[in-house]
């Protein structure tokens, strides 16, 4: 196999949309929507972490203990999610060098994703951690409150994807989706020159043409932009300017802590003047709190899927 596998990781609404069609406007580098094609294979060794109605847990173990008599065990079976994976990815690639894989909601498994594929490349994007939450809100919940249904993507996969990007990793890429908007020429000959690739600087402009087949990702920016611009950079401080969703950034920039802001690129200070010279407003607030009385109550019921005490 001749393909090499580039993974793209970042939150949901981050932007990883945008990056995705500019470098798949390299002619060396092909890509499809959101394959989410790991997802389920590396799962499967994971008992307590999804349902289906064949019940998972149980499917797990039968999964370790099959792969325990293997001669090779465990291993055995990664590599052949490994095999097939790329095999999959050739047929995809058309004959190009690489196949790009974009799937936000690899933050579950990118540390398995990045000692499944030593000879992938990996690209960190990051944005504004509340431009981020309010674009889950714009695209995801119509304008409506629906940040705790995302906590696990707002929490833990920030978390994750931070340990992950502070490895040190030569086969990582590290970028702000600012920085990509204000200014793409440099981030993409970056990007290519990490590729080992000829830079393409027609990429930024040729984005607009590359269509992604398949319904996963971003339709809303795809629809909204045919140009890059910056727009989209600040426009989340008139999503978050009721009172609830104020003091929503309060405690969440409080959480994410200035050590992992300012590693990421952002001023932690300069997010909490933000947030503080919003002009509030009332804006959807009754439905915001009825909202989030729902989705606590939710995030309730969903921790008693988790494993039992003393299990993991």
């Amino acid at each position: 196999m001749s393909v090499r596998p580039l993974f793209v990781f970042s939150l949901p609404r981050a932007g990883s949309t945008l990056l995705q069609r500019m470098l798949a406007a390299h002619p060396r580098i092909a890509t499809s929507s959101e394959p989410w094609l790991l997802l389920p294979q590396l799962y499967a060794l994971r008992p307590y972490a999804a349902q289906a109605e064949y019940g998972h847990r149980t499917a797990a173990r039968a999964l370790h203990d099959f792969c325990e008599a293997l001669p090779a065990g465990r291993d055995a079976y990664l590599a052949e999610v490994h095999r097939t994976t790329l095999a999959l990815y050739e047929q995809a690639a058309g004959g190009a060098d690489w196949f790009l894989d974009k799937t936000p909601r690899y933050h579950f498994i990118v540390d398995e994703v990045m000692e499944l594929f030593p000879e992938g490349r990996f690209v960190f994007l990051w944005r504004n951690p509340l431009a981020v939450a309010a674009s889950i809100i714009e695209s995801f919940g119509r304008g409506r409150w629906n940040l705790d249904r995302y906590a696990p993507d707002l929490h833990g996969g920030l978390e994750r994807l931070y340990a992950a990007s502070r490895r040190d990793d030569p086969r990582a890429c590290i970028l702000r989706y600012e920085d990509l908007v204000a200014d793409p020429a440099p981030a993409l000959e970056k990007l290519f020159a990490f590729l080992d690739l000829p830079h393409d600087p027609g990429a930024a402009e040729r984005f607009a043409s590359v269509e992604l087949e398949g319904r996963m990702g971003d339709r809303t920016g795809r629809v909204r932009y045919s140009t890059i611009t910056t727009e989209s950079i600040d426009r989340w401080q008139e999503t978050m300017r009721n009172p609830l969703r104020k003091r929503w950034c309060r405690t969440y920039l409080e959480y994410v802590g200035d050590e992992r802001l300012r590693a990421m690129g952002y001023d932690p200070d300069a997010l909490r003047r933000q947030v503080a010279g919003m002009r509030s407003s009332g804006a959807r607030l009754g439905s915001d709190v009825a909202g989030r009385i729902r989705g606590i109550g939710g995030r309730r019921s969903l921790s008693n899927l988790g494993a039992p005490a003393g299990e993991s």
